[in-house]
C-alpha cells in the first residue's frame, strides 16, 4: 500500500490484519519446529538451530516516551499466554509498537526481520516515508542518536542505511544483497573488489544520512521562538541572528563568487575556515532547498521583488507530493501586505472594474452602430428607389475614379492632422521634384525643409535633405543663396544635435563632387552653419573637411569659400589649442595662387583670426611677432636673392592687423572705463581712417559702434597729447617693441627693390594714419629721424653703407611723411629731400635712396610740382655737386616734369660755368 495511507496509529490488536495478509500470517504463525523458514544457511548473523522465535529476538530494553520501561519479549510472552496456544502475529507487534511511538525498538525490530529474510510491509512503508520524520505539532520530535543505547546503535545505523537509501543507491536495499560468504582470506580478486565497492557505497549512505540528520537537528535547534519573532518586528534595529541553514547558504554564495571572479587564494582560505561544509555540492547545504541566484544577480536585483522560488525536491529521494501528509519543509509564515500594497490592490481591482464597465459600453455602442448601419442601408434603399448598395457601387465605378496607383491613394486619402500632412508629403516629395523644371526646383525649398523639420521617421528626414543637397544639378548664386538660407532656418529650428547628425552627412557625400557649383555649396554651408553646430563639431569635424578642401579642391571659387567659411569658424572657435592650426591655414591661405583667395584671407579671415586672438590675448604676443620672425628669416636668406612674393604675403598679412591691433589698444587703454555716450560726441572724420578692404577691418565694426569709437578717439588723442602713456601696456608694447622692431627691418631691404620699397610705404601710410597724426608726430617721427640724422657722418662714402643710402629714406618719405597733406606736413618732406639730396651729394654717396624716394612719389600727381621744387632746389644750389645731382634726377626713366620749371632749370645751364653739370644736363 502506499505511503500515505499508512497510518500506525488506528490499527486494532484483532486478527484482521491477518486475514487481509493470509500468506504473510501463515509464514509468521509457523513455530521454529514446523520448519519455519530461517536466514539463508551460510549467513553469520542468523541464529542457530535451536535459537528462540524471531519475534522474541528483540531482547533489547527500550524507554517509551512516557518514560515506562517495557520489555518486548515480556510483551510477546503476555500476548501468547492470553491466547492460548495461538501465536502473536508479528505485524500486531509492529503496530502496537509503533502506535506507543517505540520508533527505534520497531526500527531495531524491522532490521531483525529484514536479516532474517521476512519483510513486513507495514514497517518497510513506516521507514521509507520522511514524511513520518517531520516534527509536528503534539508529536515528538525524532530521538536523536546519542539516547540509542552503545550496544544497539550498530544495528540501528545499518538499518537506517538499508532503509532510507534504498531509493538512492540501488545496489544495497536489504543485508541479505551482502555475500558474506564470499568474504573469505583465499585473496579472491572479486571479493575484494566487491567489498570495497560496498564498503564505499556505505560510507556514501552514512554520510548522507548523517547529513540529513544534522540538518533535521539544526532546524529544529534553530527554530526563533514567537515571542522573540515580534521583539524583532516591534524593533527593526534588532537583527535576527543567522539560522545555520542561512549561513550555510551564504557560504555557497560567497565561495562561488570568489571562484567566478578568480579570487582562487581568498577561496582556499575561505573554504578551510569553513571545513565542515562541501562547496562543490550545494545539496550539502540542506534537504530540498533551492538553490538562489548568485550573488551578483542578488545585488542587481536587491531593489526589485524576486521571482518566488519553485517548490523542487531532490529528484533521487522520490518524494511525491501527493504522498506527503503535510507542509515538508518548514516555512515562515506568509506576512500580511503592507498599507502600499493594499492601496495598489485596490487601484487594481477600482481600474478592473473600470474596464469592465467600458467594455460593456463598448458592445452597447458597437450594437448601436449595427444598428444605425442598418437604418442608414434602409433609408439609402428608400432614397434610390430601391437600389442595394452593392449596386450603387457598381454604378459608381463607372465614374472613372482611380485609387489603385501611389499617387490615387494619396489623393483620395486627405490628412486630418499636421502629422498626417507631414507624413504625405514625406511620400510625395520624392516624386514630385524631378518632375518640376531645373530653373523652378528652388521653389520646392520650403517644402523640403518644412517637412525635415516635422517628419517624424529620421529615415524620410534624410531622403528629404539628400533631396535638398541635389535639387539642382548645377545651383547658380542666387539657388546656393536659397539653399543655404532653407539650411540656416532649419539648424536654428532643430537644433545642434540633429544639425550634426542630418545636415553635415549631408555635406560630406558631396565634399568630393564633380561640379565645382555643389562643392562650393558644402563650402558655403559649413561656414552658413557654423553657429549652429557643437562646439566640438565645429572645431574638429568641420575645420578638418574645410581644411582638406582648401589643400586639394582646384576650383578658385571653392578655395574663396572655403577660406571664408573658415574666417566664420575662427570666430566661433573656442579651442586655444587649435590656434596653430589656424595661423598654419592662414599662411596656406596667403600662399595661393589665385588672388580671389587671398583678397578673401585678408577680407575675412585675417580679421576673424585677429578677433579669436584678441580673446586669447596673443595677438601682439604671439601672432604678430610670428610674422616679423619670418620677414626677418626671408631677409637672412635672401641676401643673395629675396623672394618678393613671400615678403609681400607677409607684409599684406601684417598690413591686416592694424585695424585690429589699433582696437586693442584702445579696449587697454587707461581711459576706456571713462568712454561715455551721453551728451554731443563729435562724428569722426571721413579722412581719419585708411579706406578698409572689408567691414571686417573697420575700427568701429572692431570696437562695436562709430559712437564708442569716437569717443575713444578724443580721449585717446588727449592722453597722447596730454598725459603720456604710463600704464599704457599695449601702447607702450607697440612704441618700444614693434616700431624698433619694423625701423631695423626696413634698414635690411634692398634699396633698389622697388617692390618691397612700395609694400613697406604702404604698410607705414596705413600704420601712422591708423594711429593718428598725434602718435606720428610724437611717437613714429622721432624714431625714423633719430636714426636718419642727417649729417655726412651718417653717410660711408667708400662703402656706401650709410643708413642715408638705405631703403629707410624712401620709407620714411613716401610712408610716414605723406600720411597728412597739409601744408607743414608738405614743407617737412620737401625739406627732408633737400638735405637728403645735399647730403648725399656733398659725401660723393650712391643716390639710390634718393632716385627711390622720387619713382615712389613721382607715381602719384599729386606730388610732381612738390618733386619738381626740390629738383629747382638742387638746380640753383651754390654746391656743383647738388647741382650735379639734381641734374641726374632728371635722368630717372619715365619722367615728365613739367615743361616750365624744365625749360627754366635748361636755361641755367647755359649760364653756368660748371663742364660736368653742363654734360649731365
Amino acid at each position: 500500500m502506499a505511503a500515505g495511507n499508512v497510518n500506525p496509529f488506528n490499527l486494532s490488536d484483532s486478527d484482521e490484519e491477518a486475514e487481509r495478509r493470509p500468506s504473510e500470517t501463515a509464514d509468521t504463525e509457523r513455530s521454529p519446529s514446523d520448519g519455519a523458514p530461517g536466514p539463508p544457511p551460510g549467513n553469520p548473523f542468523s541464529p542457530p538451530a535451536d535459537a528462540e522465535p524471531p519475534s522474541l529476538l528483540l531482547s533489547c530494553s527500550r524507554t517509551s516516551p512516557s518514560g515506562e520501561g517495557i520489555s518486548v519479549s515480556a510483551a510477546a510472552t503476555a500476548a501468547m499466554a492470553g491466547s492460548g496456544e495461538t501465536r502473536v502475529s508479528v505485524d500486531v507487534i509492529a503496530a502496537q509498537l509503533l502506535r506507543d511511538q517505540y520508533i527505534l525498538t520497531a526500527l531495531e525490530f524491522h532490521t531483525e526481520l529484514l536479516e532474517a529474510g521476512r519483510e513486513l510491509p507495514r514497517l518497510r512503508d513506516y521507514f521509507s516515508n520522511p514524511g513520518n520524520f517531520e516534527r509536528q505539532s503534539g508529536t515528538p520530535p525524532f530521538p536523536s542518536i546519542c539516547c540509542i543505547p552503545a550496544h544497539c546503535r550498530l544495528s540501528l545505523c545499518f538499518s537506517a542505511c538499508l532503509c532510507l537509501c534504498s531509493d538512492r543507491a540501488g545496489s544495497i536495499s536489504t543485508l541479505d544483497s551482502l555475500d558474506f560468504a564470499r568474504y573469505s582470506d583465499d585473496g579472491n580478486r572479486e571479493s575484494d573488489e566487491r567489498v570495497a565497492v560496498l564498503e564505499f557505497e556505505l560510507r556514501k549512505a552514512k554520510e548522507t544520512i548523517q547529513a540529513l540528520r544534522a540538518n533535521l537537528t539544526q532546524a529544529a535547534e534553530s527554530e526563533v521562538p514567537s515571542q522573540e519573532r515580534k521583539n524583532f518586528k516591534s524593533s527593526p534595529e534588532i537583527q535576527e541572528p543567522i539560522r545555520p541553514l542561512e549561513k550555510r547558504a551564504l557560504n555557497f554564495l560567497v565561495n562561488e563568487y570568489l571562484l567566478k571572479n578568480e579570487y582562487k587564494l581568498s577561496s582556499i582560505t575561505f573554504s578551510d575556515e569553513n571545513d565542515d561544509q562541501d562547496f562543490e555540492l550545494w545539496d550539502d547545504v540542506g534537504l530540498n532547498i533551492p538553490k538562489p541566484p548568485d550573488l551578483l544577480q542578488l545585488y542587481r536585483n536587491c531593489g526589485s521583488a524576486l521571482p518566488l522560488p519553485r517548490d523542487m525536491v531532490d529528484v533521487a529521494v522520490g518524494v511525491d507530493f501527493g504522498e506527503l501528509p503535510g507542509n515538508y519543509i518548514t516555512q515562515d509564515p506568509p506576512k500580511k501586505p503592507d498599507l502600499s500594497q493594499q492601496v495598489c490592490v485596490l487601484v487594481v481591482q477600482e481600474l478592473e472594474y473600470q474596464i469592465s464597465l467600458l467594455n460593456s459600453e463598448k458592445q452597447s455602442l458597437a450594437e448601436q452602430i449595427k444598428k444605425l448601419q442598418r437604418c442608414v442601408c434602409v433609408c439609402v434603399y428608400v432614397l434610390y428607389g430601391g437600389l442595394s448598395p452593392a449596386f450603387q457601387q457598381a454604378l459608381l465605378s463607372f465614374c472613372r475614379m482611380s485609387s489603385d496607383s501611389r499617387l490615387g491613394a494619396e489623393v483620395s486619402r486627405i490628412a486630418d492632422s499636421e502629422e498626417s500632412v507631414m507624413l504625405m508629403l514625406g511620400r510625395c516629395l520624392p516624386h514630385i521634384v524631378p518632375n518640376v523644371l531645373l530653373a523652378k526646383r528652388e521653389e520646392l525649398i520650403p517644402l523640403i525643409l518644412c517637412t525635415a523639420c516635422l517628419h517624424p521617421e529620421p529615415k524620410e528626414r534624410d531622403q528629404l535633405l539628400h533631396i535638398l543637397f541635389n535639387l539642382i544639378k548645377r545651383p547658380d548664386d542666387e539657388q546656393r543663396q536659397m539653399i543655404l538660407t532653407g539650411c540656416v532656418a532649419f539648424a536654428r529650428h532643430v537644433g545642434p544635435t540633429r544639425v550634426e547628425a542630418e545636415l553635415l552627412p549631408q555635406c560630406w557625400e558631396q565634399i568630393n563632387h564633380k561640379y565645382p557649383e555643389r562643392r562650393l555649396l558644402v563650402a558655403e554651408s559649413c561656414g552658413a552653419l557654423a553657429p549652429y553646430l557643437p562646439k566640438e563639431i565645429r572645431s574638429s569635424l568641420v575645420l578638418s573637411m574645410l581644411q582638406q578642401m582648401l589643400a586639394e579642391d582646384k576650383a578658385d571659387m571653392v578655395r574663396e569659400a572655403v577660406v571664408k567659411s573658415l574666417g566664420i569658424i575662427m570666430g566661433y572657435i573656442d579651442d586655444p589649442d587649435k590656434y596653430s592650426q589656424g595661423f598654419e591655414l592662414m599662411l596656406l591661405s596667403l600662399g595661393d595662387p589665385s588672388e580671389r583667395v587671398v583678397s578673401a584671407i585678408h577680407q575675412v579671415f585675417i580679421p576673424a583670426f585677429a578677433a579669436w586672438t584678441t580673446e586669447l590675448g596673443t595677438l601682439h604676443t604671439a601672432l604678430i611677432p610670428s610674422l616679423l620672425a619670418r620677414i626677418e628669416k626671408l631677409l637672412t636668406q635672401g641676401e643673395h636673392g629675396l623672394d618678393e612674393h613671400k615678403l609681400h604675403m607677409f607684409l599684406s598679412a601684417l598690413q591686416s592687423l592694424i585695424p585690429p591691433l589699433f582696437a586693442v589698444v584702445l579696449q587697454n587703454a587707461p581711459f576706456t572705463s571713462r568712454a561715455k555716450l551721453h551728451g554731443e560726441i563729435p562724428a569722426i572724420e571721413v579722412t581719419r581712417f585708411p579706406r578698409p578692404a572689408s567691414p571686417l577691418q573697420d575700427v568701429a565694426t572692431i570696437i562695436g559702434s562709430r559712437e564708442m569709437l569716437s569717443a575713444l578717439l578724443l580721449l585717446y588723442d588727449h592722453q597722447l597729447e596730454h598725459e603720456g602713456t604710463t600704464g599704457w601696456d599695449s601702447l607702450l608694447w607697440v612704441v618700444n617693441q614693434l616700431l624698433p622692431q619694423l625701423i631695423e627691418i626696413v634698414g635690411r631691404i634692398n634699396v633698389t627693390s622697388s617692390t618691397c620699397v612700395h609694400e613697406f610705404s604702404r604698410f607705414f601710410w596705413r600704420f601712422c594714419r591708423t594711429f593718428g597724426k598725434i602718435f606720428t608726430n610724437t611717437k613714429v617721427k622721432p624714431q625714423f629721424q633719430e636714426i636718419l640724422r642727417l649729417s655726412e657722418e651718417n653717410v660711408d662714402a667708400t662703402a656706401g653703407n650709410g643708413i642715408l643710402t638705405k631703403a629707410t629714406v624712401p620709407i620714411y618719405a613716401t610712408g610716414v611723411l605723406t600720411c597728412y597733406n597739409q601744408e607743414e606736413d608738405r614743407k617737412l618732406l620737401v625739406g627732408f629731400l633737400e638735405d637728403v639730396m645735399t647730403t648725399l651729394s656733398l659725401s660723393h654717396a650712391p643716390l639710390d635712396s634718393l632716385k627711390a624716394s622720387f619713382v615712389e612719389l613721382g607715381a602719384n600727381p599729386v606730388y610732381h610740382e612738390l618733386l619738381l621744387t626740390v629738383l629747382w632746389y638742387g638746380v640753383v644750389h651754390t654746391s656743383a655737386l647738388v647741382r650735379c645731382t639734381a641734374a641726374r634726377m632728371f635722368e630717372r626713366p619715365g619722367s615728365n616734369p613739367i615743361t616750365r620749371p624744365s625749360f627754366a632749370s635748361n636755361l641755367s645751364v647755359c649760364t653756368d660755368h660748371c663742364c660736368e653739370y653742363k654734360l649731365i644736363t
